[in-house]
């Protein structure tokens, strides 16, 4: 758990300096849409905007990830979040990119009776992702993904979670 800490905090570090940053990405997203969490709860676009740094060799032992950090905006003011882990991309011109990371998110910290928004039993959530995508050019590619916040009932009984589904596009710089 050290390692991965570690490990963790040093991707971080270098998503920071701009020399790392190898790749920005943007998207548009459905939010809170209604069927893994069976939530629906919420409404609006979100926008997110991110970047994703150079594979990690040091961590080769986990199949050498990218630091990713994104955030993500709801147009309707509801849920607002930023998130920050790793991401594989597995495949040539067609390819998957799995991605685990953690988030915190503006929703409400106390459970709201009337039901119109999420309380998510917790302010830092885990965030697995997963997208289909295919490059375009050498540089640039598309993905259909799904980004979900949840913490498993770890931190509380309470766990609706969030799922995001849409489109993103990636351009990078090298």
């Amino acid at each position: 758990m050290t390692r991965f800490a570690l490990a963790a905090g040093a991707a971080f570090a270098c998503i920071a300096a701009p020399a790392c940053a190898q790749e920005l990405f943007g998207g548009v997203y459905a939010h809170d849409v209604n069927w893994v969490t069976r939530s629906g709860i919420e409404h609006g676009t979100d926008f997110e905007l991110g970047v994703r740094g150079a594979r990690l060799h040091a961590l080769d032992f986990i199949g050498a990830p990218r630091p990713q950090a994104f955030v993500s905006v709801n147009s309707a003011g509801q849920t607002h979040f930023a998130a920050a882990g790793f991401s594989w991309q597995i495949g040539g011109r067609v390819y998957l990119r799995p991605g685990i990371g953690v988030a915190v998110h503006t929703g409400p910290s106390s459970f709201d009776p009337a039901n119109r928004r999420i309380y998510f039993g917790s302010r830092v959530l885990f965030e697995p992702e997963i997208g289909i995508g295919v490059k375009l050019a050498p540089r640039t590619s598309v993905e259909a993904s799904w980004v979900h916040l949840s913490h498993a009932q770890i931190f509380s009984g309470q766990n609706p979670g969030l799922d995001t589904v849409g489109v993103r596009f990636n351009l990078a710089f090298r």
